[in-house]
C-alpha cells in the first residue's frame, strides 16, 4: 500500500505531525498557567480571568461582562455563579432597572485578585494579539475547519479548565482558608474535555 499524494501535490499526511505538535505545546503553556493560577490562589483558570476582568471596573450586565471576557455569556454565567457562592463576586441592582444587576469584585475578591497570575485565556489573547490580524484569520479558518472534522462544531465554546477535578478541590481548600464560602454549584452534565475557563 503506497501513500497517493493528494491534488496539490503534498502527502496526505503533511502537517499533520505539525499541528499536533503545536496543539500540545499550547495546551501545555495553557496547563501550566492554569496550574499557576490554582497554586496560588486556589481557582481555576476561569474564575482568575473573570477576577481579572471584573478588577478593571464594575459590569452593568453578564453580557457585558461576556464581552469583556470574549466569550459566551452562558459560559461566564457559570463561573460568576461560582464565584458569587464562594463570596468573591456580588451582585447589585442598577438603579433605575430592576431588571438589571450590576456585578463587582467583594473586598475579599481584591485581595485575592492581588497575588493571582495571568490566567490561561489571558496568556493565549496576547499572544494572539501579538500576531498579525491577517494570520488570525487564517487560523481562526484553519481552526474552524478542524472543529468541524472532529465534530464538535455544535459543542458549547465554555471557558478554560474551569471543571477541572483538582482544580475544584483546590478552590475549597482555598475558601476554607480564606474565609469564603466553600460551596461550588452542582458538576455539569457534561465532562468539559477541552476544559472550562
Amino acid at each position: 500500500m503506497g501513500s497517493h499524494a493528494t491534488r496539490d501535490g503534498t502527502p496526505p499526511g503533511a502537517g499533520v505531525i505539525d499541528v499536533l505538535d503545536a496543539v500540545r505545546r499550547i495546551v501545555r503553556t495553557l496547563r501550566l498557567a492554569a496550574r499557576a493560577a490554582e497554586k496560588e490562589v486556589g481557582l481555576s483558570g476561569a474564575q482568575v480571568f473573570v477576577l481579572h476582568a471584573l478588577a478593571r471596573g464594575p459590569v452593568m450586565s453578564l453580557n457585558e461582562l461576556a464581552g469583556r471576557t470574549r466569550t459566551h455569556q452562558s459560559s461566564v454565567s457559570v463561573v460568576v455563579q461560582k464565584l458569587v457562592a464562594r463570596g468573591l463576586v456580588q451582585r447589585t441592582p442598577v438603579p433605575g432597572d430592576a431588571r438589571r444587576t450590576a456585578l463587582s469584585l467583594t473586598a475579599a475578591a481584591k485581595r485575592v485578585v492581588k497575588d493571582a497570575p495571568d490566567a490561561p485565556t489571558e496568556v493565549l489573547i496576547a499572544a494572539l494579539e501579538r500576531m498579525p490580524a491577517r494570520q488570525r484569520t487564517r487560523l481562526a479558518e484553519g481552526l474552524s475547519r478542524l472543529v468541524e472534522a472532529l465534530g464538535a462544531a455544535d459543542e458549547p465554546p465554555t471557558m478554560f479548565f474551569e471543571d477541572d477535578p483538582a482544580t475544584s478541590r483546590a478552590g475549597k481548600r482555598a475558601g476554607r482558608k480564606r474565609g469564603t464560602s466553600a460551596r461550588t454549584p452542582a458538576r455539569s452534565r457534561r465532562s468539559e474535555v477541552q476544559g472550562g475557563a
